[in-house]
C-alpha cells in the first residue's frame, strides 16, 4: 500500500475542489497508465476496465470521488499539507473520500489481470460528489453500461451502508400584505411562515424504515422583512428533507406541500432514497467475513445511479467536512484486505 499512501499524500496536497478537480483527476491517470492500463475519461471523471474483460460476466463498479468540499476556518493544520503524524494523515479530503478513492484503485490493480475472475470490474473516480454535481458520475451511467452491482466508496469504518437516505431541498415562501407595524394592517406573512414551520416540526411520516429510520424535516434557513416598522409581506424559508426509501422524493414533496399554506418548490428530485437486499450477494459475503450493516443518513452518489449498491470505506463519515480531517494508515491498509475479502468470495448470479 506504500504508494497508494504516497498517492493519497499527493492528492491532498492538490487543490481539487468540486468541478475543479481536473489536477487531481491526473494523478489517479498517472498512476492507471504506470500500470500500462488503459482508461477513458469525460470531463474530470475517469474509468478503467479490467484486462481480461468477459462478454457476458456480470459486472462491478468500484467508484469513489476526487473533489472535496472547501476547507473551513477552523484548521490548524493545513488543509494541503498532508502532514503525517505516527498513524494518522491530515488533509483535506483524506477521510473524505481520498482513502477510499485510493484504495479501491490499489483493489482494481490488484485484481485488474487476474484471468478468472467471475465478473467485469470498472474503476471509476468521478467528479462533483461533493455538490451533487451533474457533470460527476451521472453523466457516467450511459457510458459504464449494464453495471449488476457498485461498491461506493465513502468513509464507513469499513462496515456495510447497505442503504442511504435520500436528500430533498424545498424552497418555501409564505405570503402576505404589507401594513404599517403600528396599526393594525397587512396579513404578516412572517406569522404564517412560524405556522407552516411549527406544522413541518411537528409532523411525522407514517413509515419508518428499519435501517434508515424516519423521513427528517428541518428548517435550516427563514428571511424575512425589510424595515422594522412595515409588516412583511413574504417570508422564506428552507426545508432539508431526508428521505427514506419508503417515499420518492416526489411523493414527500406532495405531502409537505399539502400540509402548509406555504408555496412550494423542490430544487430537485434527483437524489432518491437508495438501498440493496439483505439476501444480496455482497450483503451475505460481508456478513460471512463479520462485517456490520447500517442505514446512513448521508447521501452519496448512490442517489443518481440506477444501481445495485452499497457504500463501504476505511474512514469515518463523523470526520468528514470537520477541520483537521484526518485518516489513519492502518484503515487504510485494513480497508484494502477487507475490500479483497469481498471480492474474492464474491459470486454474482
Amino acid at each position: 500500500m506504500d504508494a497508494y499512501i504516497e498517492l493519497l499524500k499527493q492528492l491532498i496536497q492538490t487543490q481539487s475542489f468540486s468541478k475543479e478537480e481536473e489536477p487531481a483527476a491526473e494523478l489517479v491517470r498517472n498512476v492507471l497508465r504506470s500500470h500500462n492500463i488503459p482508461f477513458e475519461t469525460k470531463k474530470n471523471n475517469t474509468w478503467a476496465r479490467n484486462q481480461n474483460w468477459q462478454e457476458g460476466l456480470p459486472v462491478v463498479l468500484l467508484n469513489s470521488h476526487v473533489d472535496t468540499v472547501r476547507p473551513g476556518k477552523n484548521w490548524t493544520k493545513d488543509p494541503f499539507g498532508a502532514l503525517l503524524e505516527g498513524d494518522y494523515l491530515y488533509g483535506l479530503g483524506s477521510n473524505d473520500a481520498g482513502a477510499s478513492l485510493v484504495t479501491l484503485l490499489a483493489v482494481f490493480i490488484h485484481f485488474n489481470s487476474q484471468d478468472k475472475l467471475p465478473y467485469n470490474l470498472i474503476y471509476a473516480a468521478s467528479a462533483e460528489e461533493e455538490i451533487s454535481g451533474p457533470n460527476g458520475m451521472e453523466s457516467l451511467i450511459e457510458e459504464l453500461g449494464a453495471i449488476d452491482l457498485v461498491i461506493v466508496g465513502e468513509p464507513t469504518q469499513m462496515q456495510m451502508a447497505i442503504a442511504e437516505k435520500g436528500l430533498m431541498v424545498l424552497d418555501c415562501v409564505a405570503h402576505g400584505k404589507t401594513g404599517h407595524a403600528a396599526r393594525n394592517e397587512g396579513e404578516n406573512a412572517l406569522y404564517k411562515g412560524i405556522e407552516d414551520i411549527q406544522k413541518l416540526r411537528d409532523y411525522q411520516f407514517e413509515k419508518t424504515s428499519e435501517v434508515l429510520g424516519e423521513v427528517k424535516l428541518s428548517i435550516t434557513q427563514i428571511n424575512a422583512g425589510y424595515q422594522h416598522n412595515v409588516v412583511p409581506d413574504q417570508c422564506s424559508f428552507v426545508v432539508d428533507v431526508r428521505t427514506n426509501e419508503h417515499y420518492s422524493n416526489q411523493k414527500a414533496f406532495e405531502i409537505i406541500d399539502s400540509l402548509i399554506g406555504s408555496e412550494v418548490k423542490a430544487r430537485s428530485f434527483r437524489l432518491n432514497s437508495s438501498g440493496i437486499e439483505l439476501d444480496h450477494p455482497i450483503v451475505k459475503r460481508g456478513m460471512d467475513l463479520g462485517l456490520t450493516y447500517y442505514g446512513s443518513p448521508t447521501t452519496s452518489d448512490q442517489a443518481v445511479m440506477p444501481f445495485r449498491s452499497i457504500k463501504i470505506g476505511p474512514g469515518d463519515s463523523a470526520r468528514s467536512h470537520t477541520a483537521d480531517e484526518y485518516i489513519l494508515i492502518s484503515e487504510l491498509k485494513e480497508g484494502f484486505k477487507t475490500y479483497v475479502s469481498l471480492l474474492d468470495g464474491l459470486r454474482l448470479g
